[in-house]
């Protein structure tokens, strides 16, 4: 179990460099200190935006409408329009009056059954590590609420709100994860499912297929083709080489339901030989949107 000192000074790309939060941790009369370090994060691949004409990068401005020119970030204040065209400027100190004890101090307001958060509340994901002096109280939290099956639920304010914060068990450690409030998760009504269209023998023939494509959870096997192929596109325009476009996959309609899930698990069935031919076609036709335009010279070989 790795404390926050570690986490901060550590390098590698699986520790983080600075926490997001840095408070205590209260339960009952039991308080320690920690931090919150951010345990995700969306990579995606980003563009610059060029004018048209030459290439040159365009620049963002701050602009005054008033006054009719461009004016430099330190000058811009924060507002809040009450009515139309109508502002109250908040700066900083405004803020820091009204934050919530919840600033500085993480208080687990209950501890509820593991399988009774349904996943749908839980929005981004932390890692908490114990600062200095708080390891075995933080120790003692993480083994009691492992060995209970049961998750605590906190309140803390961090990015400018309050968040109902999860905290949980993890592998090492504990782990955390900001909570949508009930009023910000979407009730749709429509949303329903009717068991009764199901058939005994399409539901037991959907189970065989599941357990056909049953693996062990390994994320690390899954990647993001989508931006590896942006990424391979660009560096194909860097060198020069011509882009075509990625073959679409055909999805056939599905009209018989009993009939799609045979075919399906006959795939499933095949001897390795022929998975081993299919599996290469796959790769083949998954190849990076990328021709070379440049010839290539046949090389000669000798026969003995």
């Amino acid at each position: 179990m790795l404390g926050a000192s570690e986490l901060y000074r550590g390098s590698g790309a699986a520790l983080m460099a600075s926490s997001v939060w840095k408070g205590h941790i209260t339960f009952g009369l039991v308080s320690f200190p920690v931090r919150l370090f951010s345990a995700a994060r969306s990579e995606t691949l980003s563009f610059n935006q060029l004018h048209k004409d030459d290439n040159s990068r365009i620049r963002q401005v701050t602009y005054c409408q008033a006054e009719d020119k461009p004016v430099p970030r330190s000058e811009l204040v924060k507002g809040y329009e009450y009515e139309k065209d109508r502002y109250v400027v908040i700066d900083d100190e405004d803020i820091k009056k009204v934050a919530p004890k919840t600033a500085k101090v993480m208080e687990i307001l209950e501890f509820v059954k593991a399988a009774d958060v349904d996943p749908v509340y839980l929005e981004s994901s932390y890692y908490v590590a114990p600062d200095e002096g708080g390891e075995k109280p933080y120790a003692l939290l993480f083994q009691a609420m492992r060995e209970s099956n049961y998750f605590a639920l906190a309140k803390v304010a961090m990015h400018n709100r309050e968040h109902v914060i999860v905290l949980r068990p993890g592998a090492k450690g504990i782990l955390s994860h900001t909570m949508f409030y009930q009023d910000e998760i979407r009730q749709v009504d429509e949303f329903r499912t009717d068991t009764s269209l199901v058939k005994d023998k399409e539901l037991d023939m959907a189970k065989m297929l599941i357990t056909s494509l049953e693996a062990e959870f390994e994320p690390q096997k899954y990647h993001d083709s989508y931006r590896e192929n942006l990424r391979q596109m660009i560096e194909a325009k860097i060198e020069g080489k011509k882009v075509v476009e990625t073959p679409e996959a055909h999805i056939a309609p599905v009209i018989d339901i009993m009939e799609a899930l045979k075919k399906s698990l006959a795939e499933k069935r095949k001897p390795a030989k022929v998975a081993t031919a299919a599996a290469g076609t796959s790769v083949e036709a998954a190849a990076p949107p990328v021709e070379v335009a440049t010839k290539t010279r046949a090389r000669k070989t000798k026969t003995g």
